[in-house]
């Protein structure tokens, strides 16, 4: 992994081997997420870890023209002040790391460390939205200036914040970083529910920046499951009666979505994946219960009730475990990489053809199956404009 200008090459923009320099930005830079791809993308990249999850490394992806792991730069905004090399060994001794891994990859957490601002608003702080905007874009612009690279992609993959009051006169944090991804020229991914560019107020803005930009809410276990179960229901003509699930998580986002307004954003989300697929929201709750003993891990179970033939009543009742880092990071990389491509060929506005990563996307089909076909026609793509 790249971890520093290169004032060798002729193009400064592009490493030894030719490849271009590509910023990834992440919000939440010092989060479980953050820490989890900034150290397997220099694992990865070193050939200490294999590819596992990640999609752009497999056969419907190559000559896409995708930018290396190799060359991905990594800086951040966030307000937390552990150093990366530090929350890695947290990470390490929580299971969600494999042992050694901080300690072979240290050189690559501390240069992304070194380039992560300080984040905000912090509480006392004056400024208005427009001039957090700008500090936020300054220090974009400083990054690709300082490490020479050919483009950076802002990655929010912060903690979800709870949705904007209407007729509020601040933007919400996820917005103000959002804002400035835009006014720096940078593409714009929004991995987690908050409101980030579908802020009315910065909808013209994202249409007229002629940037490319995805979003929003990764897809990495309940709902993943809701995306390729519902339409299995809705082709085998089997009317759903009731869907009812519930979530057990604990570290940051246990933590913030203990918050019943983060929790009501993040389930948004979770419910349209159904009421796309199968028509309408069929009754049912879903629960979201903070555990902080689990850590990064978390349980989903899900209760479907549906009718068969003759109106017998039948149940489906699945169980997900899993670590939700390691499930999240490697789907930042590949959001981070064809974001980036997309850029430097020129497309721009939302790209739909990403909704195979989210549980709410800008436009598209909302069945597994169908949004990877979208994906890798998009990377076909790609391959045309490479």
């Amino acid at each position: 992994m790249t971890t520093g200008p290169d004032t060798t090459h002729p193009d400064p923009t592009r490493t030894p081997g030719g490849g271009l320099r590509t910023g990834v930005w992440l919000i939440g830079a010092r989060g479980s997420v953050a820490t989890t791809a900034v150290a397997g993308c220099a694992a990865v990249a070193a050939g200490l870890q294999p590819t596992t999850g990640m999609v752009t490394e497999t056969a419907p992806f190559a000559d896409s023209a995708l930018p290396a792991l190799g060359d991905l730069v990594f800086g951040g905004h966030d307000t937390a002040t552990t150093p990366l090399p530090k929350r890695a060994e947290a990470l390490t001794a929580e299971g969600v790391l494999p042992h050694g891994l901080p300690d072979a990859v240290r050189a690559e957490l501390t240069a992304a460390d070194d380039a992560i601002r300080p984040g905000g608003p912090q509480p006392g702080d004056t400024r208005g939205d427009d001039e957090l905007i700008d500090a936020f874009a300054h220090d974009l612009d400083a990054f690709v200036r300082t490490h020479r690279l050919a483009r950076a992609v802002v990655v929010n993959v912060a903690s979800t914040e709870p949705a904007p009051a209407a007729g509020g006169d601040r933007l919400p944090p996820s917005s103000l970083y959002a804002s400035a991804a835009l006014r720096a020229g940078c593409p714009y991914v929004n991995f987690t529910p908050s409101t980030g560019l579908h802020h009315p107020r910065l909808r013209g803005e994202a249409a007229r920046s002629g940037l490319p930009y995805a979003g929003r809410d990764g897809k990495t276990g309940q709902t993943l499951l809701r995306s390729v179960l519902a339409p299995m229901f809705a082709q085998r003509a089997l009317p759903v009666r009731a869907w009812s699930g519930t979530n057990l998580l604990g570290g940051g986002d246990g933590a913030a979505l203990a918050d019943p307004a983060a929790a009501a954003a993040k389930n948004a989300g979770k419910a349209r994946v159904l009421a796309d697929t199968l028509g309408e929201l069929p009754d049912g709750r879903l629960h979201i219960d903070n555990v902080p003993a689990l850590g990064d891990w978390k349980t989903a179970w899900d209760h479907v009730a549906f009718e068969g033939f003759l109106g017998s009543r039948m149940v489906l009742q699945t169980i997900w475990q899993g670590c939700d880092s390691a499930l999240a990071a490697p789907l930042v990389l590949d959001l981070a990489r064809l974001t980036a491509r997309a850029h430097e060929a020129g497309l721009t506005g939302p790209l739909t053809e990403l909704g195979f990563y989210f549980k709410d996307p800008d436009g598209g089909p909302s069945g597994l199956a169908d949004q990877y076909t979208a994906l890798t026609g998009f990377a076909a793509r790609l391959r045309e404009r490479s």
